[in-house]
């Protein structure tokens, strides 16, 4: 069960990974390039997540350069391309005026699906596809119609607060008010 620990882990991060990622890139205050800005950090980050942490772990293990095959290399290569143009993708969508809660409410309905249909034709069930039960075909289903359901009634969030008008000060000058002999 340590795997669950690590999955709801995963869960977690990436459950905020679009609201921190929007959070930067509207923060770097730049409404043409603050996306790119907001990337850069985002490389830098997995460069100190998944490129040094494991070879620390793997050198800390002797086996940092020796083992790997082509094949690894590759795949594991074609896996990080895929999760660095979703990366992108999402920080596109929130250029493209795409709130967090909707963006990552579509990618993580639709992650599931996708998965689940490119898995399926990777590696067919044993039987064939007529072997495939009805519950599967209903979790996809329902993964879709949550993920709309969700970006179709997600709750707005409340509008900014107005400014209190500011407070004549003395400095300024006595104010004149009616009837006040001139």
């Amino acid at each position: 069960m340590t795997w669950l620990y690590f999955a709801l882990m995963t869960v977690g991060c990436w459950g905020i990974y679009g609201i921190l990622l929007h959070k930067g890139q509207v923060t770097m205050l730049d409404p043409v390039n603050g996306r790119y800005k907001a990337f850069l950090f985002v490389g830098i980050a997995y460069f100190l997540t998944a490129v040094l942490a494991p070879l620390v772990l793997l050198m800390a293990r002797g086996a940092a350069f020796s083992g790997y095959t082509g094949s690894g290399m590759w795949w594991s290569l074609v896996a990080g391309i895929a999760g660095a143009i979703g990366a992108f993708g999402v920080l596109l969508a929130f250029g493209a005026k795409g709130s967090p809660s909707v963006v990552m409410s579509i990618i993580f309905a639709g992650a599931p699906i996708v998965n689940a249909l490119v898995a399926l034709a990777l590696h067919p069930p044993a039987g064939g596809y007529g072997t495939i039960r009805w519950p599967f075909f209903l979790g996809i289903l329902l993964a879709a119609l949550g993920g709309t359901l969700v970006t179709l009634y997600k709750p707005n969030p409340a509008p900014p607060a107005k400014k209190a008008p500011p407070v004549p000060s003395e400095a300024s000058g006595p104010a004149s008010s009616p009837g006040a002999a001139q």
